[in-house]
Order: C-alpha cells, then structure tokens, then sequence
C-alpha cells in the first residue's frame, strides 16, 4: 500500500526567492510530499500574496501562529521547510520541534554559535527529526564516491582538495539575495565561508569520512564597505594525517557555481565537478583515467539508488536536492509506522549543522588571528 503523503509546510520563500522554489520542486519531484501550509514571507501581505499564487491552502503571517495552530489540527502539517535567511532559523525550527513537527532546514544551520546551540538542544530533546539540506551529497557519482573510498579503493587518503567558486558578488550587493548575505545581522559571521564555504566542507567531510584536526584561514573581503567576506583560502589538516586545502570565492569572474572535490590516496583519485554532476573520474595509480558517470557501467549500488533516469539522461543540482528530502520522508514514513529510522540514510542532521557552524568560527578566529592553525 502507498504511503500517505507528508503534508508540508514552508517558512519563507515566497515571491521570487530562489531557494524556495527550489525545495518546492525537490519536496514534489517524488511524490513524498503536498505543500498545503506556510508563511511564505515576513511581510504579512506578501506571504498570503505568495500563497495565493501558489494556491496554498493556509496561510499564516507568523510562524508562531502556523506552528501553534497547524500542531493542532488533525490535518496539520507532517513537517516544515524553513528556507528564511539564517538569523531566522533557530527561532522557526524550534517553534515546529517543540511541536513534534519535523523540520527540514536550509544551510548553514543558525547565524551564530549560540543559536545554533539552541536548535540542537531543542532537535535532541524533540521526538521530530531535523534534517539539514546540504544537497550536493545527493548527487549519485558523490555516493558512488563515498562508497569507494570506505571500500578503500583509494587506499590510505593524503589530499583533500575542495572549491566552491562564484562571481556574482564581484560588484556591489545588489538585490533582496545579496544584501542579506553581506548583513552580519542576518547572514552571521561567515560571508561565502558561512554561504557556500560550508557546502565545500560539507562535502569534503562526507565523501572522505574523515573529521578535521586541525585548520588555517585567510578570509578577505574585497567588495568596498563589506563586513563579511567574498573570499576565503583554508588550509585542512585531517584528523589521520591527510592534509588539504579548501578555497571559496564570490568575486571571481567567470566562475558560476564551479564546485570541485578532488581526492587523493596511496592508490588512487577521484575528481569531480558539480557543473558535470553526472561525471566521475577515478585513476587508480599507475592506471589511465576511466570514466564513471551516473547509472553507467561501473556505477555501484550507492549510484544506482539514487538515480532516476536511465544513465545519459543528465541529472543535476534539483534532483539531488529531491534526494535528500526523499531520505527525509523514508525517515518520516518510518517514524510513522512506529519503526526505526533505516540505517542507510544519509541526509545531513542537525550534527552535521552543528560541524558546519564550528568551522565557520574556527575560520573566522584563524584570519582574525593572522591565519593561526585553529580546532573547530
């Protein structure tokens, strides 16, 4: 028998916000989930305006109110997305966690270290899961990529080598998108070390499966006035003795969203671009280049079951998003039914933010402190 649909609710991402659109489209794609609640903006006449345009049952003008009123409904929303700019974050999941309603959260976790404590606190002590949408470990080839290297394919890991490289913040913070992420206020103390240094960490850490010992910052900001950095260069000691190094960057020309993981070890590499998402290169050593792409030949069971469409069908950045919150209804589905969470599931949690948000800090010290070697 099917499964009954999650009902879904959605904290911002009303109008034209991006990042809304796009869990929207990931929480459809499967078919797990049916939006019917939110509070899609902070002004009241844009969230209903939002809502109606989007045909959305319910809306609300706070989340306060949707948590409180959709907790006491017998149809009341399964879970939320909460897809607001960080400051928000702690203070919305927390309101849906005491609920019990499960919450899916865009990255980073919180704005700050203290809020980020709290939310973790308030996820440990609810019965409600906390999944957090760090998406690009939903790409197919990143877990065929995980699963070789714990299968030792690679042997003993030396060098992990991560970017995340943009240009769209190369003149001035124009735009509702880019004035909060420059906000210390809103966005925390990370520039693109908190925007999209924390995917590349994120990604690094999950592929590899190695936790950091040990790290180094330069963090710059070159945009005239900003208080928060466009560009950062991290130095990456390992705990196991592989060494790394990790560069983000808002303001180099020519560069869209040019996310890039290279790994090395005593037997092997593999490379990896996320704007050739369905692309692996693996080169054993002493070996010539080969080839793995998404449901190809050579694509392990990681790969596979998490492919949709037969293998030269591109998949990309949506469909991994969808991957994610797909683990996340497994999850619900369970918890449903009264039985564990299964073991294979991979979305990032509440820990995995709370990781996220130490290595933000640790940069912030290190440059702070003339690129002294920090712990996070």
């Amino acid at each position: 028998m099917a499964e009954a649909p999650i009902r879904l609710g959605m904290v911002g991402g009303g109008g034209d916000a991006f990042i809304g659109g796009v869990h929207r489209i990931a929480a459809r794609l499967d078919g797990h989930y049916t939006l019917v609640a939110g509070v899609l903006s902070s002004t009241p006449e844009k969230a209903r305006a939002s809502a109606e345009a989007l045909g959305l049952p319910r809306s609300y003008d706070t989340y306060e109110d949707m948590a409180r009123t959709e907790a006491d409904r017998e149809d009341g929303i399964d879970a939320v997305a909460i897809v607001t700019p960080n400051h928000v974050h702690a203070a919305a999941a927390i309101a849906f966690l005491e609920r019990g309603i499960h919450v899916i959260c865009d990255k980073p976790l919180t704005s700050t270290m203290e809020d980020a404590e709290r939310l973790a606190e308030a996820a440990r002590a609810s019965g409600a899961l906390f999944v957090l949408t760090h998406n690009y470990t939903g790409y197919p080839v990143i877990r065929q990529a995980r699963q070789m290297i714990a299968e030792g394919k690679l042997g003993s890991l030396r060098l992990i080598n991560v970017e995340y490289v943009q240009d769209w913040l190369t003149g001035a913070a124009e735009g509702k998108q880019a004035e909060w992420r420059v906000d210390p206020a809103r966005s925390g103390a990370g520039g693109s070390i908190g925007d999209i240094g924390t995917h590349a960490y994120n990604l690094a850490c999950f592929v590899s499966g190695l936790t950091l010992d040990r790290l180094a910052a330069d963090l710059d900001a070159f945009g005239a006035g900003r208080e928060l950095d466009d560009n950062a260069h991290v130095m990456l000691r390992w705990q196991g003795g592989a060494k790394g190094m990790l560069w983000c960057s808002q303001v180099a020309p020519g560069n869209e969203n040019a996310l890039r993981l290279r790994v090395y070890g005593d037997r092997g590499g593999l490379d990896w671009s996320q704007e050739e998402p369905n692309s692996l290169w693996f080169t054993p050593f002493g070996e010539p280049k080969r080839l793995l792409t998404r449901n190809g030949a050579g694509a392990t069971e990681a790969n596979t079951a998490t492919s949709r469409v037969p293998g030269g069908h591109p998949e990309g950045y949506l469909e991994a998003f969808a991957t994610i919150y797909s683990e996340a209804a497994r999850a619900i589905h369970a918890q449903r039914r009264g039985e564990p969470v299964p073991e294979d599931l991979l979305y990032p949690t509440i820990e995995d933010g709370l990781d996220g948000m130490r290595f933000v800090a640790a940069c912030v010290r290190s440059s702070a402190n003339d690129s002294a070697w920090e712990t996070p």
